[in-house]
């Protein structure tokens, strides 16, 4: 049995990887702030979860361990904006921190879930080796996660990247500011769907089993075809244009509620696009997805209509962060002798 660290392991991809590897029979130490709550991890005999920052990591917790996946970050680009500081130091100085940490304590493999957004906005085919183009400082930290981390691949240390596409579809610490979840849940809602024109845009999709899927193969995948390497994570097949991927959530929010959504078209035309090549993963570990954007809002709607998923704050991750930030700010003038009324 193998003893997986995983740092961001509450967090919206992580919640859905920790169960992934459990079911594998793997040993998972959860390594996470629980920003989003502790309770999105279930109790299991192989899962120990520690509260911690990413910044303040000892070496002590990296003994007995084979394998790291590094999914810590400060997540989209409007959260990267407003807490630029924070993004650098997480995204970028505290992922290199830990895989140094690794290296030293004896792991045997590192793995950095970055994201195809480093790409930028740029025409033709972007496939491992085109130059990158970040535009954001949460792109712009991912490169230079990826630098720092590679730089340390040697025959003892395996270092993979995976650049992954936009994410989407149901997870415990679910994320209702990512575009085919949130258009599903628009659509839901509102029995429309606004829709930004004018809809020729390109954008990769992955959901966020599969991408944990990927995780695992890179675990037990020959180190000579992925070690220092970098791998575009998604698919041809879900790479859609905006305007038809629309209109996709629309029919598959329609035929669940059993009545029309239009699309409502508003704003000028957002002409940034962007395609990514997906060759390489497919080619090296075989791998394809099992998920497409109608299965992925399909189960949200489901979710939806059970009552076990509502959309609330906790679930627009640049909200939730303001939301810490100005309690935080209230309860440290509030309390007194270490509580509020109860001292």
């Amino acid at each position: 049995m193998q003893h997986v660290l995983v740092t961001g392991a509450g967090g919206y991809i992580g919640s859905t990887l920790v169960p992934t590897l459990l079911k594998e029979g793997y040993r998972v130490t959860a390594v996470d702030r629980f920003f989003f709550g502790s309770d999105r991890l279930q109790n299991n005999s192989k899962l120990a979860c520690v509260k911690e920052d990413s910044r303040k990591l000892s070496p002590e917790l990296f003994k007995g361990v084979d394998a790291v996946i590094d999914l810590v970050a400060i997540s989209n680009d409007p959260s990267g904006e407003l807490f630029e500081s924070a993004t650098w130091q997480i995204n970028f100085e505290s992922r290199v921190r830990t895989a140094e940490l690794a290296k030293a304590a004896g792991v045997k493999r590192y793995i950095l879930p970055s994201s195809c957004s480093i790409y930028g906005f740029q025409k033709g085919l972007a496939d491992e080796t085109s130059p990158t183009n970040p535009l954001t400082v949460y792109a712009k930290a991912n490169e230079k996660a990826e630098i720092g981390v590679l730089g340390l691949a040697d025959e003892s240390f395996i270092v993979v990247v995976m650049r992954q596409a936009t994410i989407f579809g149901y997870s415990p610490r679910m994320r209702f500011d990512l575009a085919i979840n949130g258009m599903t849940f628009g659509a839901y809602t509102h029995k429309k769907l606004p829709l930004m024109r004018d809809g020729t845009q390109y954008r990769p999709m992955l959901h966020v089993q599969d991408t944990s899927d990927v995780m695992r193969l890179l675990l037990t995948a020959s180190p000579k075809s992925i070690n220092g390497h970098i791998f575009n994570v998604g698919s041809e097949a879900n790479t859609y244009q905006l305007g038809d991927l629309g209109r996709k959530i629309a029919k598959t929010v329609g035929e669940q509620l059993g009545e029309e959504i239009p699309i409502e078209w508003y704003g000028d035309p957002d002409h940034r696009s962007y395609r990514v090549s997906f060759n390489k993963i497919q080619d090296t570990l075989n791998w394809k997805p099992k998920m497409d954007a109608e299965a992925g809002s399909r189960e949200i709607i489901e979710k939806l209509q059970s009552g076990e998923l509502d959309k609330s704050t906790d679930t627009i991750t640049l909200e939730w962060y303001q939301e810490l930030v100005k309690w935080h700010k209230i309860i440290k003038d509030a309390e007194m002798y270490g509580g509020i009324l109860d001292i």
